[in-house]
């Protein structure tokens, strides 16, 4: 015998009250929880569905609710589980975890209406909480879904005894979050704000894109990411696509295995980057998605770094811009860039040397194979870029295959990666090409690094911002030579130069849905995409990014020469204080007008008295339409027609909104034939 009895599905109409009311409130609680699904461990999950499936199933029993020291023991295991799962009992994570808990729980105590209001008061506070890992528009939908489905249920628990509709209690509440709607806007514009509304969630702890390090294929892993990296929006020319070079992460050390940045006590004697400018300045804004690094991917090259609201961003001799923390909130600046630029130091130094040009002893063939060349009479006294010339000539004519997925290198020995793919396969992605190029460059004792970041752009903008996405993650190399400094070399331009010249990036097969949408009509795939960026970009510009200088500017533009922070909160002082003026105003009139249906029955009744039928004003039409027949007879049936069809629109499950005119008009007719007949 099942724990579990099936419990046959009646229908939604012919539900109880009760019943439609707590499943209705059950799949609330379910669309609250749903975004944090990502957040939380798995035994919070099974257990909160399974509480909640059992509360839906006892509710279309109407089964009795689990006495309360079952709850007590489920809470037990569930704090234990957590402190168990996260080590703590305080916190972010472990808070909402119990409060998911708690609520699922508290579901099988509605036994009166204060348990469904802790019930609503926890919804709404789990609602909040999903904010704390994402404000995203997608999350923000949801949540106004959840907003208006809790609020719906609240209506609902203050509905009188009978059968209202779901659809008349989600209307009333529409209309309430509407009547809210200008309160909560007018504090998003003016409430003070200590630091911008995106500050709080820590989404970069989940975010993808390019690391401090680098292996053979962690690139490529990156490039199958299609979400946004960042937003350009450029002020005056717009750079081609194969001037468009995002500086991320240098790295400079090879073991064999991994590609790490050079540490900062080993190149202490490096003269600082010398950067030299042959151009004007390039201005535009960018707008920069949460990430786990601290370095900026501008354009190269930045002369200055850009000032960030709550950071502090240095530069590097080896042309980085980092900030002093993780970058874990989304970012907007403006920063200038020069396109015509040389950098780095003239001369050679013992340090350039030990820490760029050593031959890597993990990559013997590449080695013997970079001395082969040097023996050549043509190369044997060469500069930098003459071999850089060569080896690049050499990629464009060796049979190497650019591809997104080259398959795994190095299953052996970790270490003959870079021999296998130059050597051997010559299959591989734009880190292969410029791990193997630094390689064979520093066997011909030519200081050669690795330079990762992102390249190129979506080819059309998007609201007037073109769009950089994780698939533009790229990695290329820089060579030194004496008298110019480093000098960017991108070996996949010399084997795909259709991937730097018009940004066209190597993509992974699509889903089953994009896949089909574009079978059937690739424009209408492009548009859906494009639209759906038109409204993030808009929702990042317009609400996450709204930050103190925006409410500032503002007050400029309503005529403030020099607004402060007095200013604002004086300003929203007396519109609050004007908005709740007009409330006291609005409820004073409201409650001296005559509700149309107190004005129909009361007209009713002092017709019924003039019949000889008592009529108070607690007294509902059917209660009068009986006792009118009881006192008059057969003659009173038409009018006690008239006042059940009353009680019917006024209390019925189609309840109108407004009095039926037409009813009082027939009702008179019968009373004047009942006179007539008297």
């Amino acid at each position: 015998m099942p724990l579990i009895e099936p419990v046959a599905w009646p229908g939604w109409r012919h539900l109880p009250r009760d019943t439609r009311d707590t499943l209705f409130l059950l799949g609330v609680i379910a669309w609250t929880v749903l975004p944090h699904l990502p957040h939380l461990p798995l035994w919070c999950m099974l257990l909160t569905a399974a509480v909640l499936l059992w509360r839906g199933r006892l509710a279309l029993a109407n089964a009795a609710l689990p006495g309360r020291w079952v709850l007590v023991g489920v809470l037990i295991v569930a704090g234990a589980l957590t402190w168990w799962t996260h080590g703590t009992l305080l916190g972010k994570e472990p808070g909402v975890t119990l409060a998911v808990v708690l609520m699922a729980l508290k579901t099988l105590e509605l036994r009166a209406r204060r348990d469904a209001f802790v019930v609503f008061f926890l919804g709404f506070f789990l609602i909040l909480t999903n904010f704390l890992y994402s404000q995203s528009l997608l999350v923000a939908l949801a949540m106004v879904g959840a907003v208006w489905g809790l609020m719906t249920a609240l209506v609902l628990a203050h509905m009188p005894v009978g059968q209202p509709g779901l659809a008349q209690a989600g209307r009333l509440a529409g209309r309430t979050a509407l009547l809210g709607a200008p309160i909560m806007v007018l504090l998003f514009v003016l409430f003070p704000r200590v630091g911008p509304l995106w500050g709080l969630p820590l989404d970069a702890m989940s975010a993808t894109g390019l690391s401090n390090t680098m292996r053979m294929g962690s690139v490529a892993e990156i490039a199958l990411d299609d979400s946004v990296a960042f937003r350009l929006r450029f002020e005056g020319r717009v750079p081609p696509p194969q001037a468009m070079y995002f500086r991320g992460p240098v790295l400079g050390q090879y073991d064999g295995r991994e590609w790490t940045p050079v540490p900062a006590g080993s190149m202490a004697d490096v003269a600082r980057s010398e950067l030299v400018t042959r151009d004007a300045p390039l201005r535009y804004e960018m707008t920069m998605e949460p990430s786990r690094l601290r370095t900026l991917p501008l354009l190269e090259a930045a002369a200055e770094g850009p000032r960030i609201e709550g950071y502090r961003v240095r530069g590097s001799n080896d042309l980085q811009w980092r900030t002093h923390r993780p970058i874990t909130e989304r970012l907007r600046f403006t920063a200038e860039a020069h396109l015509d630029f040389r950098h780095g130091p003239r001369e050679a130094s013992p340090s350039l040397h030990e820490s760029l040009a050593l031959r890597p002893a993990a990559s013997p063939r590449p080695a013997a194979w970079a001395e082969a060349l040097r023996r050549q009479p043509a190369l044997a006294e060469a500069d930098a870029q003459t071999l850089a010339r060569t080896v690049m000539q050499h990629i464009r004519s060796g049979g190497y295959g650019y591809t997104l997925a080259p398959g795994p290198y190095g299953e052996l020995d970790a270490r003959a990666a870079i021999d296998e793919f130059w050597l051997d396969r010559k299959v591989g992605f734009c880190e292969h090409f410029a791990a193997a190029f630094v390689v064979v460059m520093r066997a011909l004792d030519v200081p050669a690094r690795v330079v990762t970041g992102y390249q190129g752009t979506d080819p059309q903008p998007v609201d007037g911002y073109y769009i950089v996405r994780q698939s533009s993650a790229h990695a290329w190399a820089e060579y030194w030579q004496p008298g110019r400094g480093w000098t960017r070399a991108d070996p996949t331009a010399a084997v795909a130069p259709e991937r730097v010249e018009r940004s066209t990036r190597l993509a992974p097969p699509p889903g089953a849905m994009a896949g089909a949408l574009g079978a059937m009509s690739p424009a209408l795939l492009e548009q859906l995409r494009s639209g759906w960026e038109l409204m993030n970009n808009r929702w990042n510009q317009w609400v996450l990014n709204y930050s103190r200088g925006d409410q500032l500017d503002l007050l400029k533009d309503l005529g403030f020469t020099a607004p402060s922070w007095e200013d604002l909160t004086l300003l929203l002082v007396l519109i609050l204080s004007a908005l709740a003026l007009a409330g006291a105003l609005w409820a004073w009139w409201d409650r001296h007008r005559v509700d149309p249906w107190t004005r129909q029955m009361e007209s009713l009744r002092t017709r019924l008295r003039s019949l000889g039928v008592p009529a108070a004003s607690h007294e509902a039409p059917g209660q009068l339409a009986q006792r009118a027949e009881s006192l008059l007879g057969e003659p009173a049936r038409p009018l006690a027609a008239v006042l059940r069809e009353l009680e019917l629109q006024r209390y019925g499950r189609r309840a109108a909104r407004r009095p039926d005119a037409s009813l009082t008009r027939r009702f008179e007719v019968a009373a004047r034939q009942l006179q007539r007949t008297r």
